[in-house]
């Protein structure tokens, strides 16, 4: 449920992976750098308040002649190797310039995995007054940690940084509320802020369901001690077509039998269906309202493009700047997939190219003088911003001190008769819709070639294939005579309605090349290690249309995400899709295209359109529906976007 959506990918990225391959040895060259030569490992299992034991392991550098700040991430993912190590610390350390630097790196498998003690829960709630030494959560799991690395790991500065990749994110963000002292910087990276609004789990009410069956395919309970396994079992598919995998299923509930063929039901995957609002269960595990007292400075990264976590750094970034309004607080959002900072050159994403080695650049130029300001007190060569933000259209970073800039104004952009988009309002007198029909055995794919699981391609992916369908709106604007950037959230304000009880609205923000654009060199093919991994075929750029953003919103969640209601047929009303944010310009002689749809299939499960409960809907429940969308005066459906004036 929160991470990546692929166990090899996930279990590197979580710990942040390990150094990039060297070269073929070079009589020239330096030898590589080895760090078991520098370090050496300890393991303990440190006593919490309510005396559980939390396995963790130490690496500490062995030059003795200076202190050093720890460096700790805490996982759900394994510390190991365990016992004999094969330098592991390799996966604690961002980059080898964190290991030359000298850092007592920790891991800490947290309760309920692998080798600590305790009960494992899913994002634990955080526990604001905690009146016995038996009411923990994840604040005061590493306040106890923390204090006995302090009293028991020698040749220490006193000083504690936080940081860790998705789940382990969501710890780090979870371990500054109430922080201990010594904690002086944090880095959540892809953290999870609220699972259901806008997150793993949830997106606009809709489940996302490719990734999370995906994820609950190998993340299971377990009982603890255990070691993980030699090798990591891969579920089978039985094809190398989702689409055509989850639609053989009757339901979700049918999703979940199967999924559980290989090992016994999963209760967290079953979880996710039973909790389909927003309910108890979901906002007791929302860390957003309580990112409050916190001592650390903090330095928030995300992806503009991460599948899994992209409303959780935003959202964390935000509410510390509400409720720790002294705390120093910082984010940077670069042209990355899910961990791709650490885990690739970040030059490209499937045709997109971005024209640098951005996460080369974040590691050297941002990452490691945040830590080494407060860990060492090493003044970085050039301040880091409040937000240090990459651009994707022109390809290139922006320091701005707020996100989103405060520079920027509303605008609305309209859907007009014709398939046209513009920001000129729809006339007095003018009345019109747009209509389609939704067909649940037939839904829109959310990619136009075959692949399993969810290609993190799929959010810069060529949306042609879409355009083309006769269940999806389609509109251009003319083409840009000058660039047109825009930045944070997008909201589209839609006036629809359906003759079903329930329909999904799908809202897709597009940039259309011109159609003479120059190809890009084809370059070498990658290998494929695994169907998640999967790059979109070779398209022409020329005409290419570049999802820039896109999300769904449930239409029964319109007024509430709370209480759900059904829809009335025929009956015309307001639709707000939240849109995530972007920092993107179109450039001029490009379009901007808007896709409305009612499928999103298999990214997000199938709406019956009928109101009944989804996960165990009937076959006779999924039923055709007449969508319309209106685009009049008191009933002008537009996309509500802030843009930067032209440079």
């Amino acid at each position: 449920m929160l991470l990546l959506r692929s166990l090899p990918a996930a279990l590197a990225a979580s710990f942040a992976l390990a150094a990039p391959a060297t070269a073929a040895p070079d009589d020239d060259k330096p030898p590589a750098y080895q760090p078991r030569e520098h370090y050496t490992k300890y393991e303990y299992r440190i006593p919490m308040r309510d005396g559980k034991r939390l396995f963790t392991a130490v690496y500490v550098p062995k030059d003795a002649s200076r202190r050093y700040p720890f460096l700790m991430v805490r996982t759900p993912y394994s510390c190991g190797p365990y016992g004999v190590d094969r330098d592991g610390v390799k996966q604690l350390a961002p980059n080898e310039d964190f290991l030359k630097a000298g850092y007592i790196f920790v891991c800490q498998d947290v309760r309920g995995r692998f080798q600590s003690e305790g009960s494992f829960i899913e994002v634990t709630p955080h526990r604001a007054v905690k009146k016995t030494p038996a009411e923990v959560d994840e604040s005061s799991d590493t306040h106890d940690s923390v204090q006995w690395l302090l009293d028991h790991v020698p040749g220490h500065n006193g000083r504690v940084g936080l940081w860790g990749i998705s789940y382990p994110g969501f710890y780090t963000a979870a371990s500054i509320i109430d922080s201990h002292p010594a904690i002086k910087a944090a880095s959540p990276q892809a953290p999870i802020g609220d699972l259901f609004m806008g997150d793993d789990s949830y997106h606009g009410g809709a489940f996302m369901l490719a990734a999370n069956f995906g994820f609950y395919s190998f993340f299971k309970p377990q009982q603890t001690p255990v070691l993980p396994p030699r090798q990591w079992p891969e579920f089978d598919y039985g094809t190398k077509d989702g689409y055509e995998f989850f639609l053989q299923f009757t339901n979700l509930d049918a999703m979940a039998a199967r999924l559980g063929q290989d090992g016994g039901p999963n209760e967290y995957f079953n979880v996710q269906l039973t909790h389909d609002r927003y309910d108890s269960f979901w906002q007791s595990r929302a860390i957003l309202p309580h990112l409050k007292n916190i001592r650390a400075a903090v330095l928030t990264v995300g992806g503009w493009f991460d599948a899994e976590d992209l409303a959780g750094p935003l959202g964390v970034f935000r509410a510390i700047g509400k409720q720790s309004p002294t705390t120093d607080n910082r984010l940077v959002m670069g042209p990355w997939v899910h961990g791709g900072w650490v885990s690739s050159p970040g030059r490209s994403l499937g045709r997109v190219k971005f024209d640098q080695p951005t996460s080369e650049q974040f590691q050297k130029e941002v990452l490691l003088p945040f830590f080494e300001q407060y860990l060492r007190d090493v003044a970085p060569k050039a301040p880091i911003a409040k937000a240090t933000v990459f651009e994707t259209g022109t390809n290139v970073w922006r320091r701005y001190d707020t996100w989103p800039p405060r520079e920027a104004k509303p605008r609305s952009l309209y859907f007009a008769a014709g398939g046209r988009l513009t920001f000129t309002p729809p006339q007095a007198g003018s009345s019109a819709f747009d209509s389609w029909v939704s067909d649940p055995a037939k839904p829109v794919p959310f990619i136009g070639y075959t692949a399993m699981g969810m290609p993190q391609e799929y959010m810069v992916s060529d949306q042609r294939f879409a355009a083309s369908r006769p269940d999806v709106l389609t509109y251009r604007s003319e083409v840009l005579d000058e660039d047109l950037t825009v930045v944070g959230q997008i909201t589209a304000r839609l006036f629809g309605s359906t003759s079903g009880t329930d329909a999904d609205w799908v809202v897709k923000l597009i940039d259309v090349y011109p159609a003479d654009v120059e190809e890009a060199p084809p370059g070498p093919r990658k290998r494929r290690p695994r169907t998640e991994d999967v790059e979109a075929p070779e398209e022409p750029l020329g005409g290419y249309q570049q999802l820039v953003r896109a999300d769904p919103l449930r239409g029964r969640f319109r007024k509430s995400f709370e209480a759900p209601e059904a829809m009335v047929p025929g009956q015309v009303e307001e639709l707000r899709v939240a849109l995530q944010d972007v920092n993107h310009t179109f450039r001029r002689g490009h379009r901007i295209m808007v896709q409305v749809q009612a499928s999103w299939f298999p990214l997000i499960d199938r709406n019956p359109q009928t109101f009944v409960p989804i996960r165990s809907a009937r076959p006779e429940d999924f039923q055709p529906a007449t969508q319309r969308l209106y685009r009049a005066p008191g009933q002008a459906s537009a996309l509500e976007l802030q843009v930067l004036a032209p440079r």
